[in-house]
């Protein structure tokens, strides 16, 4: 089984920045696709952004130029530097990342817990 651990939220005022942290644990033999979604009250969860085991990222458009998205595979860690965030940006995030399980060689997709960003003055 493998455990994904958000951290990194919190109350910020507009103009301000946050890093989110996802570290997974588990009998993981490799971790591919990395990435973070948000759901707003009311709202569908979206894509923020991913970043493949290559490096290869993408960004939804409303963040493009403020967040960057960054992994240490030493660590199975993938995180989410927010800077120029804005009261829209408010949502709860989650981690979600495509694991390759060593028990069954089989991939699997699993999803943290997530955690609260609230951008407020």
């Amino acid at each position: 089984q493998v455990q994904l651990v958000e951290s990194g939220g919190g109350l910020v005022q507009p103009g301000g920045s946050l890093r989110l942290s996802c570290a997974a644990s588990g009998s993981i033999v490799d971790i591919y696709t990395m990435g973070w979604y948000r759901q707003a009250p009311g709202k569908q969860r979206d894509l923020v952004a991913s970043i493949t085991r290559e490096d290869s990222v993408n960004y939804a458009d409303s963040v493009k130029g403020r967040f960057t998205i960054s992994r240490d595979n030493a660590k199975n860690t993938v995180y989410l530097q927010m800077n120029s965030l804005k009261p829209e940006d408010t949502a709860v995030y989650y981690c979600n990342t495509n694991v390759e399980l060593r028990a069954t060689r089989a991939i699997y997709n699993y999803w943290g817990q997530g955690t609260q960003v609230t951008v407020s003055s």
